[in-house]
């Protein structure tokens, strides 16, 4: 899979809700009320992450997550893949 350039990156970041580019990722914060429900959230990222065969990389502390997508096969840059999951993930946040 290609990486996205910037052109393409930006049109399809603005169609995202919170997501930045940072480096050759993308990454968004979540905030939730406590520590269970986020980690509630990052359980049912990392199921549907396992079905599209796309791992992201989170970082928890209580409340946050952080959670940041690249595309190892594309040499770590952002891929139509990474755009995908993202979209995933806002539609788990909804859910929240």
């Amino acid at each position: 899979m290609d990486p996205l350039t910037d052109n393409e990156l930006k049109n399809k970041l603005s169609s995202l809700n919170g997501w930045e580019p940072e480096g050759d990722k993308i990454k968004r914060n979540f905030e939730f009320d406590d520590f269970k429900t986020a980690l509630s959230f990052i359980v049912r990222v990392g199921f549907d992450a396992e079905e599209q065969g796309h791992h992201p990389e989170l970082f928890n502390v209580y409340n946050s997550v952080s959670i940041s997508l690249s595309t190892h096969d594309a040499g770590g840059k952002v891929t139509e893949k990474d755009i995908n999951l993202a979209k995933a993930i806002d539609a788990i946040y909804k859910t929240f």
